[in-house]
């Protein structure tokens, strides 16, 4: 599939990097992730060089990578910098999966939050959500963002234990499909990252 996607989330942590990870090695893409926060250890595209087993010349380096874990606004400042839309040119390779921080409403500067970058860049999202408690509100809130801000919407990823009510429930009221449910990976490696990503990727063509 010779596409592109954004890989966005209803919060932090919850699974952007595993389902981005998972898309980049089924589709043979190269990553990108605009914005880097917490880049003293362990970050994003380490994981997906270092666990996914991605070769370096797939990852395309960030446009900002700040040392403090928080909201890009915050993190640049830290360091005398600050972000803006101007900094970001969507990659010509294709396929190519882009990974935002946080969620949909992170701020980037003073006026610009993640959802302006994904504006612009306009990519078909994929949300990624916990299956658990109170996912139904926080996705339903970010398929609405995402609306509102004329952003295409692939479909929904749901990270955690099966939790069939919720899938339905996400797909009745947000009009939308659930991708797949990626369970607790014991073993994260690229052979299950492998699986996972042909799911969905097998789900995303229906989609499309």
């Amino acid at each position: 599939m010779n596409a592109a996607f954004f890989v966005t989330g209803t919060d932090t942590d919850v699974g952007k990097t595993i389902v981005a990870a998972s898309l980049v090695l089924a589709m043979d893409a190269h990553y990108w992730k605009p914005v880097q926060t917490g880049a003293v250890e362990n970050t994003d595209f380490d994981f997906v060089r270092k666990i996914a087993g991605v070769q370096e010349h797939r990852i395309v380096p960030s446009a900002h990578c700040f040392r403090a874990p928080l909201s890009p606004h915050l993190a640049a400042a830290l360091e005398n910098e600050s972000i803006a839309l101007g900094d970001f040119v969507l990659p010509s390779v294709r396929p190519l999966i882009v990974e935002g921080a946080g969620g949909v409403f992170v701020p980037l500067n003073d006026d610009d939050l993640m959802v302006n970058l994904m504006q612009q860049l306009n990519l078909p999202a994929i949300v990624v959500a916990r299956s658990g408690l109170g996912t139904i509100n926080h996705t339903l809130l970010t398929l609405g963002a995402l609306r509102a801000h004329g952003v295409p919407i692939c479909g929904v990823v749901m990270n955690g234990p099966t939790n069939e009510d919720n899938r339905k429930a996400i797909e009745h009221f947000g009009k939308v499909t659930v991708l797949g449910m990626v369970p607790v990976l014991k073993n994260v490696n690229e052979v299950s990252l492998q699986a996972v990503g042909g799911v969905l990727l097998k789900n995303i063509v229906e989609v499309l």
